[in-house]
Order: C-alpha cells, then sequence, then structure tokens
C-alpha cells in the first residue's frame, strides 16, 4: 500500500507515519507539508510546499497512491468561525477535491475529533465545521472515506506536540496512562494506536465511515 500523508508534523502525523514506515504492508509514504520531517527511510519521499491548492507539480510522487491520511488541523480556540472554517473545511477540501478528481480508488482518511457533529446544527462551533467537513468528504466519491473521531491522544516514542501546553499536560498524564486506559480504556488512546488503526483502515476497509474511540482502541 502506498500513503499519502498530510501534516506529518502535527502529533498525529508524526505517530502516523511512524507507524508507516514500520508496517511492512506500507511500501511507499509521501508527505506533504509546510516543513520537513527530519527523518530519513528508503520508502519516505517528502514534499515541502506552502500551496496545496495546487499540487499538479507532483503529481509524478502521487501517482499509485492507495491512501490519503489527512492529519492537518488547528485549534479553534481564539478563532472566529469563519477563519477555523477557513482552516480546517476549505483547506481539507481543497485538497480532497483535487485528489478524487485524480484518482477515485484512493481511500481518504481524515482526522476529526470526538462529538463532531453531524447535524451540522449544534452549539460548539468547532464540531459543526468539522461536521460539515466529515459529510462533505462522504460525499465526494472516493473508493472509501473514513472519519476518525479520537478523544485525548498520549504521545509515544519521543513524539510531541507542536502546542507547549499540551505538552505539559502529556508529561504530568504519561505516569498515569496505564492506570486511566486500565479504568477507562475508552477515554485515552495513543499516537501508535491511532496510527496503526488508520493503517488497518486504509487497507482494509471498516464497516461504518465514522471511527470512533470505541473503534481505534481495537487496534
Amino acid at each position: 500500500m502506498n500513503v499519502l500523508l498530510f501534516g506529518a508534523t502535527g502529533m498525529v502525523g508524526q505517530g502516523v507515519l511512524r507507524e508507516c514506515l514500520c508496517d511492512p504492508s506500507v511500501r511507499r509514504v509521501v508527505t506533504i507539508g509546510r516543513r520537513a520531517t527530519g527523518q530519513t527511510h528508503a520508502k519516505l519521499r517528502e514534499i515541502v510546499t506552502s500551496d496545496f491548492a495546487d499540487l499538479s507539480a507532483h503529481a509524478t510522487e502521487l501517482a499509485g497512491i492507495d491512501a490519503c491520511v489527512f492529519c492537518l488541523g488547528t485549534s479553534a480556540l481564539g478563532k472566529s468561525e469563519d477563519e477555523y472554517t477557513r482552516l480546517t473545511y476549505d483547506l481539507t477540501m481543497s485538497v480532497a477535491e483535487q485528489l478524487v478528481k485524480a484518482n477515485r480508488a484512493m481511500t481518504f482518511i481524515y482526522v476529526s475529533g470526538a462529538s463532531t457533529d453531524s447535524s451540522e446544527r449544534g452549539r460548539l462551533m468547532w464540531a459543526r465545521v468539522k461536521g460539515r467537513t466529515e459529510n462533505a468528504l462522504l460525499r465526494l466519491g472516493f473508493r472509501g472515506a473514513y472519519m476518525f473521531r479520537p478523544g485525548a491522544i498520549m504521545p509515544l516514542h519521543g513524539i510531541r506536540s507542536s502546542t507547549p501546553w499540551y505538552n505539559a499536560i502529556y508529561a504530568v498524564g504519561r505516569p498515569l496512562l496505564p492506570l486511566i486506559r486500565r479504568l477507562s480504556p475508552l477515554s485515552v488512546t495513543t499516537t501508535e494506536q491511532v496510527g496503526r488503526a488508520m493503517i488497518a483502515v486504509a487497507r482494509d476497509g471498516y464497516p461504518t465511515p465514522f471511527v470512533e474511540m470505541r473503534d481505534i482502541t481495537k487496534f
């Protein structure tokens, strides 16, 4: 399987990249992002660009892709709905529309979030925008489209968030992770588990397009 990964320098993206490089079923990984990952691997090819609106210049690298994992995202904290929509819905759909035109046989995996609002009418702004994005992706016509809805994610294997206060929370919570997972196994997952789940779903499909915490923790 050949995987295209957006957002490989973010916390979730780092986890997905690590698992892709470790998984023998993944033959090639192409990352697209604004920064290089700093990693070197025989099956890794990196594209560094700030222009996601036109990926035609990279058509050769994108040929033969079986699955796209889209981990680009931003916090809604301090943002207006218009700004968050532009950085979430507009960006995601711009990329997805280009990919589906190039290859409808591709599987598209989108990192959404727990409590995303599929009705698009709820009180939480971020949940409405995420729900709108999910619904639009499901209508595009990919062979498969799966919306991952993780809740709390603990980073493993030296992975760090680009948000400093997240790292402070993770540093405090990491020693408690085994206890938390034993007492409430559906309340927290890890970057490793999310990455493995995404690879499995991209490769084998899943009975539902919405992959919730209870599903992620099975992998």
